[in-house]
C-alpha cells in the first residue's frame, strides 16, 4: 500500500507515477482469439462444440447449446425466496432508474424554413456476455440486461460458460426476471464470434455487451466493427473520501469491497486525517483475514492501494478529477458540495450510509461503469447504449433556395462537382 501526503516536496511526482500506474499485465492472446474467432465464423456450431470440450471440459450437443425454457423454471425453483425477493427488488429499482433515461425525439422548423430533428431507435438485438468460471455474477445479468430492455431492444441473447455443464441457478433467474429471451451454455472468445457471426443455433446480434476474461475482452476489441460493443473495462476500483467522523470499519469493508474483487483491483482512501487513515488500515488488514478471498483482497491492497493524505478534503477534487475513479465514495459531512466540483466519475456515493456495494446490486444505475480512467470521457452503462439517434433534415423548395447556393460553393471548392449539381440541378428547375 502506497501512502502519500500532499505536504510532502515530492508528493506531484509521486502522485502522477501511480496515476500511471499499469495495473492489469494481461498476456498477449490476440493471435489464439484471431484463430478462435475465424473458426467459428467459417466452421459455427463445430467449432464452439470443439472449443467448448476443450476449455469447459463439456461436450455440447448443437441441439442442446440454448438452455431450454424448462430448465430454466427448474434453476429458478432452486433458490431461495429471500433470493428471488432481493433480484426482484433489485430489477424493480433498477426498471424504474432506466425509464428515467429514455431520450425524447425532437423535431422543429428553423428560422430559414428548414425541418430539423433527431429519432431514437433501439439496437434491434443484443448479445450479453455473462461469466461462468471463478465468479458468477446475477447482479450483473440484471444491469446489463434491464436497461437494453428499457431502450427497447427486440431481442436479447445471454451466453454464459458450464464448466462441466455447470451453472450457478442465480444467473438463469436474473434472465428471467430481465426478460433475456435466449440464453447459450457457450462461454470464451467462442462465445462472441458466436454472437458477432451467428451460426446455426446462435443468432448473429448487433452490439455485444458484458465483462469477461482476456480472451473474451480481446474478442471484443477484434469483432469491433462487426458489431458494437459496450466498453474496454479492466479491474474494478474505488475512491473513499474520507473524513475521521467515520468509523474505521466501515471504511476498511468499503475497500475491501473492491480489493476482493481481484488482484489487480483498486482501492484509494483521501483523509485529512492521518491517525484515522492508519487506523482504516489496520482494521482493513484485520478484516481481510477473515475474507473467503483474503490472498485476494490482501494481495490487491499491498500492490495497488493508496492512502493520500490532504489538509483539507475540500483539497481532494483536483485529486479525484486526475483518477478519475469508476467509484467515488464520499463519505464526508457534506457529500454534494465535493460532488458539484467533480467531473470525472463512474458514478458517485453520496454520505456516511451509502457504500458502493449498494450500487453493485440494487441501487438503481447500472454498475457497468468505466475504469482505469476513462471516466475522462466515457459514461456508465444506460439506455442511450442500446439506442441510435438518426438526424432528421428536410427542405422544401423555399429554404434550398436560400441555402443550396451556399453549399453549392463549398461542396465545388471541396472539388465535388455532383455534389454542387444535385443542389444547383434543383435550383435551376422551374417551379
Amino acid at each position: 500500500m502506497l501512502k502519500l501526503r500532499t505536504k510532502d516536496a515530492d508528493f506531484e511526482a509521486q502522485f502522477s507515477r501511480f496515476i500511471k500506474i499499469k495495473r492489469e499485465k494481461s498476456e498477449d492472446v490476440s493471435a489464439s482469439v484471431a484463430k478462435i474467432l475465424e473458426a467459428v465464423r467459417s466452421r459455427g456450431d463445430e467449432a464452439l462444440v470443439e472449443f467448448t470440450k476443450s476449455y469447459d471440459d463439456f461436450d455440447i450437443n448443437p441441439a442442446k447449446m440454448r438452455i431450454a425454457e424448462d430448465d430454466i423454471d427448474i434453476a429458478v425453483k432452486s433458490c431461495s425466496a429471500s433470493e428471488i425477493e432481493a433480484l426482484n427488488l433489485a430489477a424493480d429499482r433498477i426498471k424504474d432508474y432506466h425509464k428515467k433515461q429514455i431520450p425524447e425525439d425532437l423535431q422543429y422548423i428553423d428560422a430559414m424554413g428548414v425541418t430539423l430533428g433527431y429519432r431514437w431507435s433501439p439496437v434491434n438485438s443484443v448479445g450479453i456476455y455473462v461469466p461462468g468460471g471463478m465468479g458468477a455474477y446475477p447482479s450483473s445479468v440484471l444491469m446489463n440486461a434491464i436497461p437494453a430492455k428499457i431502450a427497447g431492444v427486440k431481442r436479447l441473447v445471454m451466453v454464459v460458460p458450464t464448466p462441466k455443464g455447470n451453472i450457478n441457478s442465480l444467473v438463469l433467474a436474473a434472465a428471467k426476471i430481465a426478460g433475456v429471451d435466449d440464453i447459450f451454455r457457450i462461454g470464451g472468445a467462442q462465445a462472441v464470434a458466436a454472437l458477432a457471426y451467428g451460426t446455426d443455433s446462435v443468432p448473429a446480434v448487433d452490439k455485444i455487451v458484458g465483462p469477461g476474461n482476456v480472451y473474451v475482452a480481446t474478442a471484443k476489441k477484434q469483432v469491433f466493427g462487426v458489431v458494437g460493443i459496450d466498453m474496454f473495462a479492466g479491474p474494478s476500483e474505488v475512491l473513499v473520501v474520507a473524513d475521521a467522523e467515520n468509523d474505521p470499519n466501515w471504511i476498511a469493508s468499503d475497500l475491501l469491497a473492491q480489493a476482493e474483487h481481484d488482484a489487480s483491483a483498486q482501492a484509494i482512501l483521501i483523509t485529512d486525517d492521518e491517525g484515522f487513515a492508519n487506523s482504516v488500515d489496520t482494521r482493513l488488514q484485520e478484516i481481510a483475514k477473515n475474507l473467503s478471498r483474503s490472498d485476494t483482497a490482501l494481495s490487491s491492497w499491498k500492490n495497488f492501494g493508496a492512502i493520500i493524505i490532504v489538509d483539507d478534503v475540500n483539497q481532494s477534487v483536483a485529486l479525484i478529477d486526475r483518477i478519475s475513479p469508476e467509484h467515488l465514495q464520499l463519505a464526508v459531512e457534506s457529500p454534494e458540495s465535493i460532488s458539484k466540483e467533480v467531473s470525472n466519475a463512474g458514478a458517485i456515493f453520496l454520505g456516511r450510509f451509502t457504500p458502493e456495494a449498494m450500487g453493485d446490486y440494487l441501487a438503481g444505475p447500472s454498475h457497468v461503469l468505466p475504469t482505469d480512467g476513462t471516466a475522462r470521457f466515457s459514461s456508465g452503462l444506460g439506455v442511450a447504449d442500446f439506442m441510435k439517434r438518426s438526424s432528421i433534415i428536410g427542405c422544401d423548395r423555399d429554404s434550398l433556395s436560400k441555402l443550396g447556393p451556399h453549399a453549392a460553393i463549398l461542396a465545388e471548392a471541396e472539388g465535388l462537382q455532383a455534389h454542387a449539381l444535385s443542389i444547383t440541378s434543383r435550383l435551376d428547375k422551374k417551379k
